[in-house]
């Protein structure tokens, strides 16, 4: 029984190419599932996890900071910004950029970039929050 066919790549790799049952994606306006014969979609998603059940029903997560998503014809296209399997996640590099990117927020110096730093951040807390709680 044919599923869906996903792809995920990023400017630097391709992360996952083969069959799923379905993926779930942080998109802007909520969290959403694609099964089989879902209907034709181009979506952004947001920072956060996204998770794979493969054929066999067994989960990947993943860490993601955003991209877009297309959905045709029971193939997924997913063009990530960046993404990591939970478990190739650098809890310890994760630590470090999230302490980085406080201290240029409490620093308040005009030189620095507010908005990048909010958003790394945000990306560093997403990769420890996914390694927490899906690395078994």
């Amino acid at each position: 029984m044919a599923e869906l066919n996903l792809e995920i790549v990023t400017p630097s790799k391709s992360a996952f190419s083969g069959e799923i049952k379905s993926i779930t994606v942080p998109g802007t306006k909520g969290r959403f599932q694609v099964l089989k014969n879902h209907a034709p979609i181009i979506s952004t998603f947001d920072v956060g996890m996204i998770k794979v059940e493969l054929p066999d029903g067994k989960p990947n997560h993943y860490s993601t900071a955003g991209g877009t998503i297309e959905v045709l014809d029971n193939k997924v296209l997913v063009l990530a910004d960046s993404i990591e399997l939970v478990a190739e996640i650098d809890e310890e590099r994760a630590l470090k950029a999230k302490q980085r990117a406080e201290e240029r927020l409490a620093a308040k110096t005009s030189d620095i970039n507010i908005a990048r730093a909010e958003a790394a951040l945000a990306r560093a807390i997403n990769r420890i929050s996914v390694k927490e709680k899906y690395n078994k």
